[in-house]
C-alpha cells in the first residue's frame, strides 16, 4: 500500500480511531484490557485509536469486544 495516502482516508481512519477510544473508555476498559477482549496486542489498539492502518479482521474483534457493530465505529 502507497505510504502517501489522500487526505480523506487519514481523516477517516482517525475518526474510527476516535470512536473506538471513546467507545472504550464509556466502557471504562484500558487499551490492555480492550486487546485482551478483542484478541489483539495492545500495540494494535494504540495503533488504531492513533488512527493508523488497521485490518478489517481487527476492527471486527474491537467492535465485538466492545460491544458494538462495525458500522458503528465507520459511520457513528
Amino acid at each position: 500500500m502507497p505510504a502517501d495516502q489522500p487526505q480523506w482516508i487519514l481523516d477517516a481512519r482517525r475518526t474510527v480511531g476516535d470512536r473506538i477510544r471513546v467507545r472504550r473508555r464509556r466502557l471504562e476498559m484500558t487499551q490492555e484490557s480492550l486487546a485482551y477482549a478483542a484478541g489483539i496486542d495492545r500495540s494494535t489498539v494504540q495503533r488504531m485509536e492513533g488512527g493508523g492502518e488497521m485490518k478489517l479482521s481487527h476492527l471486527l474483534h474491537v467492535a465485538s469486544a466492545l460491544r458494538v457493530h462495525v458500522a458503528d465505529l465507520l459511520h457513528g
